[in-house]
């Protein structure tokens, strides 16, 4: 017979190994909040939950993410095992209820704990702050959407038929203008009542025949449900157009990932990832299906995180705004964003459709613009535009009295009165000043950096670590899933650059990175 004896699985794990480095890292943040997630009464969990958070981002780390896989690894994983330091192995329902219930309130400050960390190492200098986003497949059926207008244009018929039907059954009452599903239900209580006192016997079923009253009760019932319902979407809508009956957090929006070739819509999360160092050093989750939407309170978040800003901004061409470049402005922070029609610019094309555009002279004295054929645009009036944000913009709009007998007439406008011309004064300084940024020297390795830094994120977490689907539900859940995805991936980039022996380099040069 022979005899087992437990074996230490210290001598197993190799000095460099980086569920070591991971452990020794994580030693080094506060823990504070994560166990004000728990009770002081009672009795002690059976994983601390210092060394659960360790499991959790090491599994992510590891590209392991449903609770089931992380419960197999405890049990099976020397790595796991090692950091369980002899504890037993959560099960699963242990894991899902830490990540959803004790990780949602203190997981940001974790995250920010250890890029605080990464600083003092020397490998975080708040410099230079690149900006991407991509969309994220949300765990939602994929058919059960619910459309804003389509929602709103039933709510309106639905209002004018129980209007007309309150006006026949009981006269002329004082109705109110937008009849509520709780009004609806006190009149359905009402006639329950009348009912009741009048001796009115309710019946259901074939052959049975049901009294006005109870016709009148069944027809209140499913108006009042059916706008319960509506209430309830107008509530869920906010700033969207959609959202998902399965996670209602959850935006409709056209993903990359699309395999059929249809333009599927999906129900999705717009992940904003900021990086530096190749560190993600901020994460955001936005119902927002445009970047441009994003950006200001993304920094607001990272700027309360850290208490301070970046002094560079890097983003590409999705997150150009008027808006945008007033907020980094104020905040005194640099912007390298790429215009919008930066691409498009260097095209035949562009010159070609700009021809007449640029060839435009104008005369500050007069406020006037002079055509090519020497046709004076006058100022006419400014166009306002108000951001969902509140920001105001505005836009001088400039006309030719007349475009009548003009040669260029079908080339440089094609309406049918004279040419207007619109400028944003404002706007257009705010891009200069962004094209002399990108397109200096430095400007250029940063555009490069963002290219493979920022980009390159979404690039390993998607094929290399798997992830291009959420598994739980609820923005909170979504947050809290992604920022251990964050941690794991950010332990990992520390462990690879010993290893390779980069420590400290915050870019990569430009004939490096070609």
């Amino acid at each position: 017979m022979q005899l087992c004896l437990p074996i230490e699985t210290e001598c197993f794990i190799p000095v460099d190994d980086s569920v070591r480095l991971l452990d020794q890292v994580l030693e080094e943040i506060d823990y504070k909040k994560l166990y004000l997630a728990y009770s002081s009464k009672g009795r002690n969990p059976a994983v601390a939950p210092k060394t659960l958070f360790k499991i959790l981002v090491y599994a992510n780390a590891q590209g392991i993410y449903g609770s089931r896989e992380i419960e197999r690894a405890c049990r099976m994983n020397l790595a796991f095992r090692w950091l369980l330091q002899g504890q037993d192995a959560p099960d699963h329902n242990t894991i899902s209820r830490f990540r959803k219930e004790r990780l949602s309130n203190c997981i940001e400050d974790l995250f920010t704990q250890l890029v605080q960390v990464l600083s003092k190492l020397g490998e975080v200098p708040f410099t230079n702050l690149f900006v991407d986003g991509t969309k994220i497949e949300a765990n939602a059926n994929k058919y059960t959407f619910v459309w804003k207008k389509a929602s709103q244009k039933n709510e309106v018929k639905l209002q004018e038929k129980t209007r007309a039907f309150f006006l026949e059954k009981l006269g002329n009452p004082e109705l109110p203008e937008y009849i509520t599903a709780s009004f609806m239900e006190e009149v359905r209580s009402a006639w329950i009542e009348e009912a009741r006192k009048s001796d009115v016997t309710f019946v259901h079923g074939i052959g049975k025949q049901k009294s006005q009253l109870q016709r009148d009760i069944e027809t209140v019932n499913e108006f009042a449900t059916r706008q319960a319902k509506y209430e309830y979407n107008n509530t869920q809508f906010r700033e969207r157009n959609s959202f998902s009956k399965t996670d209602p957090d959850a935006t409709f929006m056209h993903l990359k990932e699309d395999h059929m070739r249809n333009s599927q819509l999906k129900p999705a999360y717009n992940v904003q990832v900021a990086v530096e160092s190749e560190y993600i050093v901020g994460v955001d989750i936005s119902a927002k299906r445009n970047d441009v939407h994003t950006l200001i309170p993304f920094l607001d978040r990272i700027r309360m995180n850290y208490g301070r800003n970046f002094e560079n901004l890097v983003a590409d061409a999705g997150y150009e705004s008027e808006e945008n470049y007033h907020y980094l402005e104020e905040q005194g922070i640099t912007p390298y964003i790429k215009p919008s029609n930066y691409e498009y610019s260097k095209t035949r094309k562009f010159q070609r459709d700009m021809e007449f555009r640029l060839a435009m002279t104008y005369s500050p004295e007069q406020d006037t613009y002079l055509c090519k054929e020497g046709r004076t645009l006058s100022f006419h009036s400014i166009k306002t535009r108000t951001s969902t944000n509140g920001y105001r913009s505005q836009a001088k709009l400039y006309q030719c009295e007349s475009c009548e007998g003009c040669p260029h007439l079908g080339k440089c406008y094609k309406g049918k009165y004279a040419k207007k011309l619109e400028v944003g004064e404002q706007f257009d300084l705010y891009r200069a000043q962004s094209m002399k940024n990108i397109t200096s020297e430095e400007g250029i390795k940063l555009r490069v950096n963002r290219s493979i830094q920022a980009e390159g994120v979404f690039g390993v977490t998607k094929q290399n670590y798997g992830f291009t689907r959420f598994l739980t539900r609820g923005e909170p859940n979504v947050r809290t899933e992604y920022l251990l995805l964050a941690l794991g991936f950010n332990l990992n980039k520390l462990h690879s650059r010993i290893q390779n022996g980069r420590i400290g380099q915050a870019l990569f040069t430009v004939s490096a990175a070609a």
